[in-house]
């Protein structure tokens, strides 16, 4: 008697190409939409969920508090260039009231950041900053004063980030610090992010001009604001404006260490100026 067996159906060879390439469909991209201003929306992907890491210690760590009032006299700043580099053919900015930041800042593009008036001022960044040589340990006092020459507001500053990056596409979604957002999009809100400012993950306060509560109210133009930001066990920054605790974000995974160690300055499109910048080490 001849053995027959059932047979398992072989799978088409397209049926199962079909099927691999439906599983790789399945996988989120890995860049946000190119969006600068505005709320985030649905499609503003969300950071990865956090997974413990160990952070490499910085070197050079500043043990002793720093402190800039901007009133030093540098090099006008139009004979220099990003990062302290003279520029070969570059002649003195038309203002001589305009400075260079002087040699513990690095900008991250030339002929933006500048000391006017015995203030840090910079206007149209397009998300390219200016950063403090100084190393910052993993808790750190950070309080300047900050003030906007425009309605839109737009006070921006960055915490413990790695000291040189800046926005490389429209939207700054590749930062490697937490930032604050005093009037941002508009005046619209007032954000503490981290890494990605339009993350759906981002600490906001929705601005209403006719709130009772300071925290709510729009950043003024011509106003000039305190800010303090302040972590002191490792892992949640806090954020005050004019002694109004602003807004927290508690890190599972904080960024400090190597690569997530220095303070700076930014801006997107407004003028911005920046003043008696103080950073204390905290144990």
């Amino acid at each position: 008697m001849t053995d027959i067996r059932p047979v398992a159906p072989r799978m088409p060879l397209s049926l199962a190409l079909f099927g691999s390439v439906a599983v790789l469909g399945c996988v989120p991209p890995g860049n946000a939409p190119p969006a600068d201003a505005g709320a985030p929306t649905a499609q503003t992907p969300q950071r990865p969920a956090a997974t413990a890491v160990t952070a490499t210690a910085s070197p050079d760590v500043m043990k002793a508090p720093f402190e800039d009032d901007f009133e030093h006299a540098e090099r006008p700043s139009g004979l220099l260039a990003a990062g302290g580099a003279a520029e070969a053919g570059a002649v003195p900015a038309p203002d001589a009231a305009e400075l260079d930041p002087g040699p513990e800042w690095m900008p991250t593009v030339a002929g933006v950041w500048h000391v006017e008036g015995g203030r840090l001022c910079g206007e149209h960044a397009k998300n390219h900053g200016i950063w403090l040589k100084r190393t910052l340990p993993p808790n750190a006092r950070i309080e300047f004063d900050a003030v906007s020459e425009a309605a839109d507001g737009d006070l921006k500053a960055e915490y413990w980030g790695d000291g040189r990056s800046y926005a490389t596409a429209l939207s700054y979604t590749n930062a490697t610090s937490y930032l604050t957002i005093f009037g941002g999009w508009h005046n619209t809100f007032h954000v503490l992010a981290r890494i990605n400012e339009h993350a759906t993950d981002r600490k906001e306060i929705t601005v209403d001009k006719n709130s009772d509560d300071p925290r709510e109210k729009p950043a003024m133009a011509g106003q000039l604001y305190h800010f303090k930001v302040e972590r002191n066990d490792g892992k949640t920054v806090r954020w005050w404006v004019d002694g109004n605790e602003m807004l927290t974000y508690p890190d599972p995974v904080p960024l400090a260490g190597l690569g997530h160690d220095h303070f700076g300055f930014n801006d997107w499109d407004v003028k911005v100026c920046f003043d008696n910048v103080h950073v204390a080490p905290l144990p």
